[in-house]
């Protein structure tokens, strides 16, 4: 009697076991539904950081490009922005 005791004992621990993998807490199909939602957060993820690439190469672009807008306008045009003061030190030709 107590041979038969211990396989059955087994066998119901396996089977309480295989139960708790599908049905229970963390069992498969939630597992395969948060890998799914995971990999489709990651997805997400990659394409809001693109567009945030994007936007801060744009407003690098603007500030260079209003930089480089102001240097040619005080250059070329004599730019004085308020509050500042303008000193042209003239050279001469020996």
């Amino acid at each position: 009697m107590g041979s038969r005791l211990v396989p059955a004992f087994l066998i119901m621990l396996l089977l309480v076991l295989h139960g708790q993998l599908w049905f229970g807490r963390g069992n498969v199909s939630q597992v395969t539904g948060m890998k799914r939602e995971l990999a489709e957060l990651e997805r997400s993820n990659r394409e809001a950081q693109l567009r945030n690439d994007r936007v801060a190469s744009e407003v690098n672009d603007l500030q260079e490009g209003l930089e480089t807008v102001e240097e040619l306008a005080r250059q070329d045009l004599g730019m004085v922005k308020p509050n500042e003061i303008f000193v042209q030190i003239a050279q001469s030709k020996p």
